[in-house]
């Protein structure tokens, strides 16, 4: 005798569908779409859905978390340096101490408990999905994005004639790293510049991060490595903690630009 309830296949495949297109309408528009779903995209997902925002986080991979994963070199260790392991101490991750000011922990641990967190916060996810590019208003502040399916780029040519869909919002978080890519579809129509990330430097970079996090163009903020490419800051490797400090201040200043935004 099953232990499971009797369920037909039909009735898997309506779960799914419906539930998944019941929540991709509603998030058709939505306060922040954030593109990037790495440490600094993640953290400023979680600040902003605790306060109650609807908050869309679209990620090209099937996977969230970006290299918060693997640590460095494949090691599955991570660092972070004082006062980032504070972050630590929110989500409940053990670490220890590798030198003064200096922590290490269990990277898989880490990302998955900062998922969790952004999940229960009330962000929502499109995995699998790719930038195609902005949606601009007037005065070209951005105003949402032009997403597709991620594996559409491995199709030939010949059949891969899918059109796009919008996203709708408020603010756009730029958390696709080292590419940049929301920013880059703004250089493409010559709205702005970069600069392009210098090489490695932790001390310089991370304080540099967090301290350049912030609206780059209206309605576009910018956090994480995005932010290094922007303004040609050095990168930082292997360490993690300016990703989740720049998340936190990517969500405190699209929280202000969000306020400006209501209604009086």
């Amino acid at each position: 005798m099953s232990i499971f309830h009797p369920t037909s296949e039909k009735d898997v495949t309506r779960a799914i569908v419906s539930s998944f297109l019941r929540q991709f309408e509603e998030y058709a528009d939505s306060d922040v779409i954030i593109v990037g779903g790495g440490p600094s995209g993640l953290m400023a997902g979680r600040e902003l859905a605790h306060g109650g925002l609807r908050v869309l986080i679209v990620e090209r991979n099937n996977y969230l978390g970006g290299g918060f994963w693997i640590g460095g070199y494949f090691m599955n260790k991570l660092t972070l340096r004082a006062p980032a392991q504070q972050v630590l101490d929110e989500l409940g991750v053990p670490y220890e101490k590798a030198n003064e000011g200096l922590y290490v922990a269990d990277a898989p641990h880490a990302c998955s408990k900062l998922i969790a967190a952004t999940c229960d916060a009330g962000a929502k996810f499109a995995s699998l999905t790719m930038l195609e590019d902005v949606i601009l208003r007037e005065g070209n502040r951005v105003a949402g994005v032009v997403v597709n399916w991620s594996p559409i780029i491995y199709l030939p040519k010949e059949v891969a004639a899918l059109d796009p869909v919008p996203l709708e919002s408020k603010v756009v978080i730029d958390a696709t790293g080292h590419d940049a890519s929301v920013v880059k579809k703004l250089e493409q129509r010559g709205l702005i510049k970069t600069k392009g990330e210098g090489g490695l430097w932790i001390e310089k970079s991370e304080d540099a991060v967090v301290e350049h996090t912030g609206e780059v163009h209206p309605g576009l903020v910018i956090a994480g490595m995005a932010v290094a490419t922007v303004y040609g800051l050095p990168r930082m490797g292997p360490t993690f903690g300016s990703m989740l400090l720049s998340g936190k201040r990517a969500a405190e200043v699209t929280a202000q630009i969000l306020e400006k935004l209501a209604p009086i």
